[in-house]
């Protein structure tokens, strides 16, 4: 299946290589019939001229040598893109995924990106709101707010952003304050009892001063329905405002201020079972009849009826809020540019780990607060026949991260793991061999509690020299130079008495009383034992060894028990082996060279490296690293006293930090280095216009993030991740009231090195080289229309868009993809949207619309559930559709 796939990979861009050069040839040959449709203007309608500054300098898109899409504010509003993250239908190299929570949100570009589940893990596409640096997804999922555009910048984009570009950048451009007054106001009804409103207004205070003021209300029903409780899930509950003020004193210099605070308040995100656990000579016990033994209830492999039985709603509050203060001032020879921004974002979290109305989990909660101040500087060259541009820069971030987080066990977490057994008498047993009160293992409220701090500094140089050689060639050089520093702090607390225990210890201990017994003699009566001993030593130590033998070989009588030692102690730190703390630099660059072939078509060649910095591991999941940890639970003889074991010396061990259960793993994923070889060709003419990009990107040291049960990530290094594709954009305007788009990204991505990347069903670590990372589809297309037309005095438009992804693995590991793929679910998505409106002279719009309108049914993601043996998935949402109303004025 493998090869089969690659071999339509390559056709695929093979086939998208060969019409790249066709269209060139072709566009080579408009040229001279460009030229004369120019010489007569008022028969020819004319493409509208796009306006982009990713580049930190004001270019038309065709002017831009960069992988670079462009979603305008019209397309916005005629395609009801709600959020960031249905920008994806529109910009095929982006994929926007969200997971058990609204701040589970990760962005990828040219399959490559991380963010999700793991706060630490700080995404490698940079988003940037009016220039100013999203960190977390919590901090830019809300509604959009009044757009002029969205910048979709593909690759390393280090030399002109200061942080986190290592893969590519979102760039949201929002509209200023005016000094005529205008505004609108926007109403919007559709079904699962949605309700939008939006409104805005902006004009003079003085000659010098406008302000702006927007704000927006969103909420609808829950498209899925807990049957045990009646609520509702995957809702709409949010709000935002914004204010802003322009000061423009004269034409040389100007202010802008601009403060926002919005909510949410929802109950999301809808997981599901996809397939229910079978089963097996090693594992005949069922979960999900055990489940349904206690009276719990699950909805068994349907996650496309949006139902579920939860014990806790999912819920997610959060509070977004910022100030910042943009100037520039023209010095005559260049523009200065000043962004200063302080951000806080605060997200309160709450789900059903175990996802069934089973009190398995009470919950896994999480309080997180993120406070960020940023401080741009830009001093950029004005326009001049000196044969040169250029353009300086200087970032600096200082960031914290503050963290509460738990996950304790319900009031059936006891019942469950007797039944899982298949002994409801072994927790009881193991309590009387220790001599221990009744229920002290697996109590209700034991688990694990988290305090956890990030300190983040961040500073960067960055600038672009443009040599123009001649008229028609430009040369461009990049330089960016980063230092990040992070201090952490975890103090874990694990009340889980169950995973405190020393399995080897209590194992060797009753193997030997057996063993004992054999030979007539009871190892707790003195009596007995101490004459034994002492009259037959060699005997008594071959008896040691085969005890020693069985508690560490996988046969100890209470292993059945090691799978439930979920809260085993956590080393917090710093300590006297770790200091918590990360210090990376790095030096990137950019080479290009563009030519323009004519005024209407130009080349351009690009190599260009990125960087992101360590990200650490802000989970229980953390832990020491093999280099500080070799782990090993001592073992003692109990009747003589004898050390038969101790746990290996280490850094850790040595410092007296080892505790029982104490495991090794990862704290951190270090640093990516990313680089990219491009060309790339963009034409322009009056009906007519694409672009076409082929690419081979790599990131060495790509930072993954790892499913650990329970319902815990960790991060590592994968050697490198590359990604060789083909990118096409195209517009064509074959009579003035029809505008066809055509977007495609084709992608042959894999792991070049990844050995460890998962393990298998044994915990042995597996070597992923060569394999497709999951979630990367090998092509994604977007084909859309908008036609324009007239009925009397009112305007009208209809348009559409179709998105196909195709298909791709939901997880890295074999074993749980086989399990998947046997289930029959997939990833390809054939989404269609549509809407259609009207216009009034008056300003008075009303449309109707809807997205995905044939009703696809695919998975986001999937994961396997905590404890159950049964694998959960996303399902994407269902069709949506409305009536929208707007005044503008």
């Amino acid at each position: 299946m493998g090869i089969v796939n690659k071999m339509n990979t390559t056709f695929e861009i093979k086939a998208a290589l060969s019409l790249s050069v066709a269209l060139s040839a072709l566009l080579g040959g408009l040229g001279p019939i460009a030229h004369a449709q120019e010489e007569d203007a008022e028969e020819t309608s004319r493409l509208d001229t796009v306006t982009v500054t990713g580049t930190k300098r004001e270019q038309t898109l065709q002017e831009t040598p960069v992988a670079i899409s462009v979603v305008q504010a019209e397309d916005i509003q005629r395609a009801e893109i709600q959020d960031l993250n249905d920008l994806q239908t529109l910009v095929p190299s982006l994929t926007v995924r969200q997971a058990q929570t609204s701040t589970n949100t990760s962005f990828f570009i040219r399959g490559f990106g991380n963010g999700s589940n793991a706060i630490g893990l700080e995404p490698s596409v940079g988003i940037f709101i009016d220039g100013v640096y999203r960190s977390r997804a919590a901090a830019y999922i809300p509604d959009l707010p009044n757009l002029e555009r969205v910048e979709v910048l593909r690759g390393p984009q280090s030399t002109l952003f200061g942080k986190n570009a290592s893969a590519g950048v979102v760039s949201v451009v929002t509209r200023g304050p005016q000094f005529e007054t205008s505004g609108s106001v926007e109403a919007s009804i559709g079904n699962y009892e949605s309700f939008r409103l939006k409104g805005d207004i902006t004009g003079p205070i003085t000659d010098t001063l406008a302000y702006s003021l927007s704000g927006s209300l969103n909420q609808r029903d829950g498209y899925s329905e807990d049957l045990g409780t009646g609520d509702k899930y995957n809702e709409r509950n949010r709000w935002g405002v914004r204010g802003e003020l322009l000061f423009v004193p004269n034409d040389r210099f100007n202010l802008r201020l601009i403060a926002d605070y919005d909510e949410i308040d929802e109950a999301c995100c809808l997981l599901t079972n996809i397939v229910s656990a079978v089963p097996t000579a090693d594992d005949p016990v069922v979960p999900n009849d055990v489940l349904r033994a206690l009276g719990g209830n699950i909805v068994a492999e349907d996650p496309f009826s949006y139902e579920v039985f939860l014990t806790t709603p999912p819920t997610n509050e959060i509070e977004n809020s910022g100030v910042s203060l943009h100037g520039d001032y023209d010095l005559g020879f260049a523009t200065v540019t000043s962004i200063t921004a302080t951000r806080a974002s605060n997200a309160v979290e709450d789900f059903d780990p175990d996802t069934t109305d089973l009190d398995i989990f009470s919950a896994s909660f999480s309080d997180t607060q993120i406070d960020t101040f940023t401080q741009e500087f830009r001093l950029t060259s004005n326009p001049s026949d000196r044969g040169f541009d250029w353009m300086l820069g200087a970032f600096y971030l200082d960031e914290t991260i503050d963290i509460e987080a738990s996950t304790t066990y319900g009031s059936d977490f006891r019942s469950y793991l007797s039944g899982i057994a298949s002994n409801p008498a072994l927790l009881p047993t193991l309590e009387g061999f220790l001599g221990v009160p009744p229920g002290v293992f697996a109590g209700a409220g034991q688990g694990s509690f988290e305090t956890i701090t990030q300190d983040n500094t961040a500073w960067s140089l960055f600038g672009t020299l443009d040599f123009h050689l001649t008229d028609r060639l430009t040369a461009t050089v990049g330089l960016n130079y980063t230092e990040d520093e992070k201090d952490v702090k975890m103090d874990v607390v694990t009340t889980d008495a169950l995973a405190a225990i020393n399995l080897d210890q209590i194992g060797y201990t009753a193997t030997l009383a057996q063993l004992l017994a054999a030979q007539g003699i009871n190892i707790q009566n003195p009596a007995s034992i101490g004459p034994f001993v002492q009259g037959n030593p060699q005997v008594y130590a071959q008896l040691q060894q085969q005890a020693l033998a069985v508690a560490q070989s996988g046969n100890n009588p209470f292993d059945v028990l090691r799978g439930v030692q979920i809260w085993p102690p956590f080393l917090s730190f710093p300590n006297a082996v770790e200091d918590g703390q990360s210090d990376d630099s790095d030096t990137t660059y950019t080479l290009r060279l563009a030519y323009d072939v004519t005024d209407a078509i130009n080349v351009y060649g690009t190599y260009a490296t990125g960087f992101k910095a360590s990200s650490w591991n802000l989970q229980r999941q953390s832990a020491p690293t093999t280099a500080d940890l070799i782990p090993g639970n001592p073992i003692t003889d109990p009747v003589t006293g004898q050390a038969l074991f101790v746990t290996p010396s280490s850094p850790v061990t040595d410092a007296g930090l080892y505790a029982i259960n104490l495991g090794t793993g990862t704290r951190l994923a270090g640093p990516e280095s990313a680089e990219v070889f491009e060309i790339g060709l963009k034409a322009q003419f009056d009906k007519l216009a694409f672009n076409i990009a082929i690419f081979d990107q790599s990131i060495e040291g790509f930072q993954s993030s790892i499913f650990t049960e329970p319902e815990g990530f960790a991060l590592q290094n994968a050697e490198e991740q590359s990604t060789t594709g083909l990118e096409l954009d195209a517009t064509w305007q074959p009579i003035p009231p029809l505008t066809l788009t055509f977007a495609g990204t084709f992608l042959d991505a894999e792991y070049d090195s990844f050995e460890g990347g998962t393990v298998d069903a044994d915990g042995n670590p597996l070597d992923l080289s060569g394999q497709t990372p999951q979630g990367i589809a090998d092509t994604q297309l977007t084909v859309g229309g908008n036609y324009n037309f007239r009925i009397a005095n009112l305007g009208g438009y209809v348009r559409g868009d179709w998105q196909y992804v195709g298909n791709s693995n939901f997880s890295d590991n074999p074993t749980d993809q086989a399990i998947i793929d046997a289930a029959g679910y997939s990833r390809e998505q054939n989404i269609v949207n549509v809407s259609a409106g009207l216009m009034t002279p008056s300003g008075i719009d009303m449309s109707v619309w809807a997205r995905n309108l044939f009703e696809d049914e695919y998975l986001i993601a999937t994961a396997p559930s905590v404890l159950t043996g049964n694998y959960t998935g996303f399902p994407n949402q269902p069709r949506t559709f409305g009536v929208t109303v707007r005044k503008t004025f």
